[in-house]
């Protein structure tokens, strides 16, 4: 009988995304991903979900949701339509960008940049456990990473598509960091700004969405950073350092279930 679910609880990519914590991920995911020219046209500009932002952000959150914590049937179906709309989504670069020209043809199935925008949640939500909930170890991490190619191979990719072990993945990071290939264009800068660090939200939020923003950014690679013009010092380092120690030592430890995990884990 085919299991339930993609995941049991013990599937670190469960342990890893019941932690409320851990969307703290998903800024700095986004910005990574845009920081790819070819992949921000690809799957930002390119499907018209810029005209509501928040509400594409809402649905690749409840994909990845169903993915983990959902029926398997389900989860096999939602993601058929996602590459099917995938497979629709191609055209060309309209002005060069870093050291794509202009004309350079993306389409939002092609593995390369699936892997990225991929990696970028995966590089982010594992930077943000370890820094407010726990450090893994090198067999936490596998299993992490494992967990990740089975997303992949939902969204289209093929397992010679996606680096075959977490040293593997990390090495994969490292080399796109240092490739040249992640340019922020001014488009990107602006959109990226806008709408990651400043979302809609009533009023007496905001102090919250500061927060986040310090962490957001104290969380980026410095040249991304850099290229996004977002400033940066070792003082607001040393603050954000601190706030993690003690949200990973005090204060995550000390959280009841219904406050420290996620609605999903919850009922599952």
């Amino acid at each position: 009988m085919p299991a339930r679910s993609f995941f049991d609880d013990d599937a670190m990519i469960r342990r890893v995304h019941r932690e409320q914590a851990v969307a703290l991920a998903g800024p700095r995911a986004l910005l990574m991903m845009a920081a790819h020219p070819v992949a921000f046209e690809g799957f930002f500009m390119s499907t018209g979900d810029l005209d509501d932002p928040y509400a594409r952000l809402r649905r690749t959150a409840d994909v990845l949701d169903l993915i983990t914590w959902g029926p398997r049937k389900r989860a096999e179906q939602v993601c058929a339509r996602v590459r099917a709309r995938h497979a629709e989504v191609r055209g060309t670069l309209p002005d060069d960008a870093g050291p794509f020209p202009a004309g350079t043809p993306y389409a939002a199935s092609d593995p390369a940049l699936l892997l990225w925008v991929l990696g970028a949640l995966a590089d982010s939500s594992l930077l943000v456990y370890e820094r407010y909930v726990r450090p893994l170890n090198d067999a936490e991490r596998e299993g992490y990473w494992a967990d990740y190619r089975v997303l992949g191979r939902l969204f289209g990719l093929a397992d010679d598509d996606m680096p075959a072990t977490s040293v593997d993945f990390a090495g994969y990071v490292e080399r796109m960091l240092a490739s040249g290939d992640l340019v922020v264009t001014p488009t990107a800068r602006e959109l990226g700004i806008d709408i990651v660090l400043r979302p809609p939200v009533p009023l007496p939020a905001r102090p919250l969405v500061e927060l986040a923003n310090q962490i957001t950014i104290g969380l980026l690679p410095p040249d991304i950073r850099r290229q996004y013009g977002l400033r940066w010092d070792p003082l607001r380092g040393l603050a954000v350092a601190g706030g993690a120690e003690y949200v990973r030592r005090v204060l995550v430890p000390l959280l009841p279930p219904r406050m420290r995990f996620v609605p999903s884990a919850r009922a599952a």
